[in-house]
């Protein structure tokens, strides 16, 4: 059986490994646009734990972060899964993804949704 063989640093299996069984426990609670964001989370995750593995260790460090920050959901309160705290992770892995300028990433986690408007000045947004 021929096929791509992908060197992986150590550690990155780990981190993709806590990312798909937080979405299976997931897959058991949630319905509809939070199930859909939580896997648009775990594929950019994925991806990023992916392409950051031969990175710098700040890199690195910040998608593990970000993994831990989806996985840990503080916010939960027994079998109840907070929507809040996905949209909190949500603007984590944002942020990860905008800092290690992977803006291929950003379309995938913000599809579904409406654009933001960055031409309003920053001011006028806190205001809102």
């Amino acid at each position: 059986m021929a096929g791509e063989q992908r060197t992986v640093a150590p550690g990155t299996d780990v981190l993709i490994r806590k990312v798909d069984s937080h979405l299976a426990t997931l897959r058991g609670g949630l319905h509809g646009p939070e199930l859909e964001l939580a896997e648009r989370l775990a594929r950019c995750l994925r991806e990023l734990v992916l392409s950051t593995a031969q990175a710098s260790a700040a890199d690195r460090g910040q998608v593990r972060v970000a993994v831990h920050y989806f996985v840990l959901r503080r916010e939960s309160r027994g079998r109840l899964l907070s929507v809040r705290s996905l949209t909190a992770a949500e603007r984590v892995v944002d942020k990860v993804v905008r800092q290690l300028g992977r803006a291929d990433l950003l379309a995938e986690l913000h599809r579904g949704r409406p654009a933001r408007d960055d031409a309003r000045p920053v001011g006028d947004a806190l205001l809102r």
